[in-house]
This record gives C-alpha cells, structure tokens and sequence, in this order.
C-alpha cells in the first residue's frame, strides 16, 4: 500500500490559499448580499454599502483616499489599464514610455502592445542583484516621455525596487509613474502618499484573499480613460457589475495582512534566510539569485548548475514540496526566465532554477526536510547529467 506523501505548499508567491477568515467573510455575502450593487432597491443598496466599506478599508492598507481605489478582476488588468489609458491619455505630449527588462509580463506585454500601436519604448536594465538604478530611470526619460512603469517587488526573485526615488524623478520630470505592486502588496508596507506614486496596482489571491479580484489606485486628479466599456461601474471608468463577495474577502485578507505583517515579516525573512543559509552550505555548485536583504521576507530564489528546473520540480512534488521554477518549459519554451537573465545569470545555470515561497502557513519545522529533500534531488540529478561528470 502507497502511504500518502505529506504536501507542504511553497509556492505563495504563485497564489496562496484562502484563509478561513476570509472564507468567513465571504459567504455571507456570497448567500445573502445578492443584490446588483448599481440597482436601487435594499439588497443592491446593502452590497453597494458592503463595497464601499471594503473600498474605504483597502485604501487605508496604502494610505489612499476611498475614491482612489478602483475595482479589477486581477493584478494583470491594474497592470494593463494603467498602461494602456496612461499612455493613450498623453499621447499628444509624446509617445514615449519607460519600464525595466524585468518586469511581469503583464507589464512586458502591455508595453510590446503599445509599440504595436506606435508608442516607443525604453527597457532599462537592472544590476546583478536585480536593483534598479533610479538614475538609470532619469537618463531613460526623455521630453517625450508619458509614463514609466516600475514594479515594486519582483515575482520572482523578490527584490524591492526604490520606488519613492523613481516616482520623485517622475514627479520631477511630470511624467506618470506607475508601480506593479502585486507581489509587494500585504508582504511589505505601502503608502502611496509616501512613495509619490500616480497608480498601483495589486492582487487578492496573493495574500490569501481569492482568485479573481484585484484593484488599480489612481490618484487623485488623474483621470483615466476605462480598459473596459460597456457600464457606469467604478464612477464610469471600469465597465462590470462588481465582484462584491470577492472584494469584501479582499478587504478582509489586505486588513489582516497589514495588522499582522510586522509579526509575519520577522517569522518569514528569518525562516528565508535560514533556508538559504542551509541550501548554500550543503549544496555545491549553488546561487542566490536576487539581493540578499533587499527582498520580499518568504522568497529565496537559487539556481542549481548542470540540472534542469522542471526535473527539480517534479521530484521534490513526488517527495510533497510544491515549489516554482525561473524556467520556462512548462509553457514549451526552450528559453530561461527573462528575470535570471537580466541579472547575468547563464542560460544553463537559468534552466536549473527553483522558486520557494513561504507563506503564512509554513511553519519553521517545513525547511530542514525540504533542504534534505532538495539536497537529494540535487544529487540525484547530478549523477544522471553528463555536465557534471564533466565537471568532477
């Protein structure tokens, strides 16, 4: 008889579970708050009333005004409707726009989609750590210049970006500034008025809130034209009836974040470092990809020389470790991730990359067994490939 493989989730920074608080939160409003919030009878006015609450409650997690806030179906709709109308909205100043050659793809492709339409863009490189220099972003900008888009914490090797140096250059340069802010968003602290940003966007599902509703800040007094036509919803600029069960499960989940990140920050940096620590001594031929502090507190992002990414995955999910890979195979791409190499990683030692993201329910006794389980897939591994043999 096969006994049952324990499974231990490490891949929060690919989505992460609903916690039960918010599962609370939400089926209420999923059995009795039916009502369309833009109709005018009781139960449209009580889940009007229960949008607006959670609205109000997802500004003061990045010290926005209710207003700000705005209501999307995802982390990559934010992304492409500040793009997108941001861009078109200045276009008689210059069709010109700013990003970095790391970004998510929503990003990345947001901009390819504009260069299509004729915009021109800028793709400023990061260092071997993946930081941006902000005076990289001031040498970028130029008289034509309607919008630089930077994220805020890297999706895949957690660095934190200097975002209020980037938005004062914007600012400075009467550029809008736009920050990803989706992987940031309940890990780290945000607030808009301090970091000078124009528009950020975020996500629920990555911190414990569903799948399927995210939000755009815009600041205010800029107005942007809507991604989506079609209805009146979100002050005429999103088009949609509101997901209102789903937003209130946001509020929820973005609230609890915010009250406990100090607590949770601590517990996931010092399980991180600890796990990278381990990796690094008892596995040769080994790297840390991304700065070593200036990341977000549960990511360790490490590349294994003469190994394949996919091949780590599969067995350590055979062993009960749900984890990530920088490769792209998985999408039937020969190519690495695009993030290893613009910090200078080679493509071989790209292929063999492995993402682990703790999360609020992994606990300290998870990592030993994992570092033996990695370490075991390594060797593993490394006895089959012909490199290695090589090597030795």
């Amino acid at each position: 008889m096969n006994q049952t493989v324990k499974r231990v989730y490490m891949d929060n920074a690919a989505t992460t579970p609903v916690r039960p608080e918010v599962v609370e939160a939400i089926l209420p409003v999923l059995r009795d708050g039916y009502g369309n919030p833009s109709s005018l009878y009781r139960s449209a006015r009580d889940a009007r009333v229960q949008m607006e609450n959670a609205r109000k409650t997802l500004a003061a997690c990045i010290g926005a005004s209710h207003e700000e806030i705005y209501f999307t179906a995802s982390g990559s709709e934010a992304d492409n409707w500040a793009i997108k109308a941001a861009a078109k909205m200045n276009q008689s100043k210059g069709k010109h726009i700013v990003t970095t050659v790391f970004e998510h793809h929503a990003v990345l492709h947001a901009f390819k989609a504009l260069e299509k339409e004729g915009w021109e863009a800028t793709y400023v490189g990061v260092d071997d750590q993946g930081i941006v220099d902000p005076e990289q972003i001031r040498r970028a900008i130029r008289p034509d210049t309607v919008l630089v888009s930077v994220m805020m914490a890297n999706n895949e090797i957690g660095t934190l970006q200097p975002i209020a140096e980037i938005a004062a250059i914007c600012k400075e340069n009467k550029v809008l500034f736009h920050t990803d802010a989706v992987q940031a968003a309940g890990s780290v602290p945000i607030d808009v008025k301090e970091l000078g940003v124009d528009m950020l966007s975020a996500a629920g599902h990555k911190m414990y809130a569903p799948k399927g509703v995210g939000m755009l800040y815009v600041r205010r007094g800029l107005r942007l034209p809507p991604l989506i036509d079609g209805g009146a919803q979100e002050k005429n600029r999103r088009a949609g009836t509101e997901n209102v069960p789903y937003i209130v499960g946001f509020a929820k989940a973005f609230e609890l974040a915010v009250a406990e990140m100090p607590e949770t920050a601590k517990r996931l940096t010092e399980m991180r470092d600890e796990l990278i620590a381990a990796v690094l001594a008892r596995i040769p031929h080994a790297r840390l990809n991304g700065h070593p502090t200036k990341r977000l507190p549960g990511n360790a992002n490490l590349s294994f020389d003469f190994i394949e990414g996919e091949s780590m995955l599969l067995l350590l999910d055979s062993m009960g470790y749900e984890c990530s890979t920088g490769s792209a195979c998985t999408s039937g791409s020969l190519e690495p991730s695009h993030v290893l190499l613009a910090i200078g990683v080679p493509h071989e030692q790209a292929h063999g990359s492995l993402r682990v993201s703790l999360g609020k329910f992994n606990h300290r006794e998870e990592t030993a067994p994992f570092v033996d389980a990695l370490e075991q897939v390594v060797t593993r591994l490394r006895e089959m490939s012909p490199l290695y043999k090589a090597e030795r």
